[in-house]
């Protein structure tokens, strides 16, 4: 493997469109919400050896989340697989975490694509999570080609410690954005909107994680967040609940200012930071800056592909608040945007 790149952010910064034109390289080999598809960091990277079984339940134990999502009516636009559906169903199979984004991502049958990661990873031997992944990386390197790897999730700042220390090899790049507009973008899409509410039900319950939950936490929560841990709910608690933008702007704060955190312990030489407001304004630039970092060419052809895929008009979703409720997201803002101007004085 020639470089390991994890594109990290709190989502809504325009990584959907970058994954797409990452994919498009010939030299790279694109991962799509790899990390989001698998739970929580823990789940996904055991401190102990596993088995090629093991391993394998990592990666296609459906996303009880996401499949209460789907089953509910509230799919994120980012999932996939049931844009053009295979044997796997959130109502009947669960779909697997593999397949809901990753997969396809790459291939035009995912169903077979699982089905021939399966026959090869669940022989392999126990040993350390870390060369489990490394394999999955060579498997599928030499199925759908590229060098380089790049892994890129939204809302995945969180992961960069357990990541740091797994692959001390890995490149890290920071996507942000500028702060109101991605709390607006935030505030629009279901996904955060559920993960607001979730860290709602975690507050109550003063647990760290869903899967901390007991029976008796869950008896004791607001009727309307309980309903969203069942196996499916009304919709309407997750597309009609008033949610003030500021919510979002305090959320992107804080995942802001952890991330910058995480980021310092990360040497020098293996990170960079990207904003999506530069990859608009000069795409060959940044995409270029990306492209060296993680060691491929920038060829002419691919930017050309990336400029017309990129929407220039897609910033500054505030022009619909008033002024009171723009200065209020700018001040529940400002504590990421001093993090992220922080972090850019010291990557000059």
């Amino acid at each position: 493997m020639r470089s390991l790149t994890f594109i990290v952010g709190t989502g809504r910064s325009g990584s959907t469109v970058l994954s797409e034109i990452i994919n498009a390289h010939p030299d790279i080999l694109s991962l799509n919400e790899l990390l989001a598809s698998l739970l929580e960091p823990d789940h996904a990277f055991p401190g102990q050896p596993v088995t090629g079984e093991e391993f394998w339940r990592i990666l296609s134990e459906p996303n009880a989340v996401f499949d209460t999502l789907i089953r509910s009516g509230t799919p994120l636009p980012e999932f996939l697989y049931i844009r053009k559906p295979g044997r796997y169903s959130a109502t009947t199979t669960g779909i697997p975490a593999l397949s809901l984004m990753v997969l396809p991502h790459l291939a035009d049958d995912p169903d077979q694509a699982l089905d021939d990661l399966a026959r090869d990873i669940r022989p392999w031997p126990a040993r350390p999570v870390a060369q489990h992944y490394r394999a999955l990386f060579d498997l599928l390197r030499a199925r759908f080609g590229g060098r380089a790897v790049i892994e890129r999730s939204g809302y995945s700042l969180h992961w960069i410690p357990r990541l740091n220390e797994t692959f001390p090899e890995a490149r890290f790049v920071h996507l942000h954005r500028n702060g109101p507009d991605c709390a607006v973008s935030m505030s629009r899409h279901p996904g955060y909107r559920t993960i607001s509410l979730l860290r709602d039900v975690l507050d109550h319950a003063a647990v760290p994680t869903l899967a901390d939950l007991t029976e008796q936490h869950v008896a004791a929560l607001p009727p309307d967040l309980a309903a969203l841990l069942g196996a499916q709910f009304d919709p309407a608690l997750i597309r009609d609940r008033e949610m003030p933008v500021t919510r979002f702007g305090a959320l992107w704060s804080e995942l802001i200012c952890e991330g910058v955190a995480f980021l310092d312990e990360v040497p020098p030489g293996r990170r960079m930071t990207l904003s999506y407001e530069d990859v608009l304004d000069d795409p060959g630039h940044a995409l270029g800056r990306l492209a060296h970092f993680v060691g491929i060419e920038p060829t002419p052809a691919w930017l050309g592909l990336a400029r017309s895929r990129l929407d220039p008009a897609r910033r500054d979703k505030t022009q619909h608040l008033s002024a009171e409720e723009r200065t209020a997201l700018d001040q529940a803002c400002e504590a990421g945007r001093r993090a992220l101007e922080s972090a850019g004085r010291a990557e000059r």
